[in-house]
């Protein structure tokens, strides 16, 4: 069972997942980071940021990048993690990867996977949840097995994204992502949620059946999973009170 952490909000919630990363490279300085976009990680780099730890050795792979905007677009994951990661945690861009930054063609996934096994895979990867379920571009029908590959966006995930573009039409409808069975390997899952309308994806997520209708549901079958979800994000769980008390009394 995942270890699910109830807090009063995004900031706590960053705070500990900063926490998490601070130890893993404390012990490990060129240890390799998962890193997320959007919002929902933004409160994890910020408490990172703060806390003055040397993490020019640190690696990182991204989750996932639209195909067809331009490196240099703002809105680019390129650029995003640049800007929200990369700059503030003091990390070494040339050590950290996007997915098709050496190109969209046919074989990207693969080149993906591949610097990801010879770097020695994701120590800890971060993660959001989409509303639709998604974890990373992993719409729902996604293979539980899947590797690194070029999807089609889901029109509602387009609508969710289309806050960081001037309109919808600017959205793009193709991405690259890591699969399933990529983010599986990852040796620590670190899954935030916050907000009312992440609550129903969350639940199935991680009371529901292990299903690619809900691909987030795939943190189930890993071994060391840590969710921090809000007080909003966490109101559907059946469980809630049972996760309030084991955090209260963790050994």
């Amino acid at each position: 069972m995942a270890e699910v952490i109830i807090v009063e909000s995004a900031e706590a919630a960053g705070e500990i997942a900063a926490d998490a990363i601070e130890a893993l490279v404390g012990g490990r300085p060129d240890a390799v980071l998962g890193l997320a976009t959007g919002s929902t990680p933004l409160t994890t780099y910020r408490a990172l940021a703060t806390r003055g730890h040397d993490l020019s050795r640190v690696r990182g792979f991204a989750l996932d990048e639209y195909v067809g905007l331009e490196p240099g677009h703002p809105q680019s994951y390129y650029s995003v993690i640049q800007r929200e990661a990369v700059v503030p945690l003091g990390l070494n861009p040339q050590l950290v990867r996007v997915p098709g930054d050496d190109g969209t063609d046919a074989g990207a996934g693969e080149r993906y996977e591949r610097a990801i096994e010879e770097a020695g895979g994701v120590d800890l990867q971060l993660l959001g949840i989409g509303a639709t379920g998604h974890i990373a571009f992993n719409e729902p029908g996604s293979s539980l097995a899947s590797s690194t590959r070029v999807k089609t966006l889901m029109h509602q995930t387009r609508i969710d994204n289309a806050r960081f573009f001037d309109t919808l039409e600017e959205v793009p409808r193709h991405c690259i992502t890591q699969g399933l069975g990529t983010i599986l390997r990852a040796r620590h899952l670190v899954l935030l949620a916050f907000g009312e309308n992440k609550a129903v994806a969350v639940a199935a997520a991680l009371e529901g059946p292990v299903s690619a209708s809900t691909p987030g549901s795939v943190v189930q079958l890993h071994p060391r999973v840590t969710v921090l979800v809000d007080e909003a994000a966490a109101s559907g769980l059946r469980f809630a009170d049972y996760y309030r008390e084991a955090w209260d009394n963790k050994l």
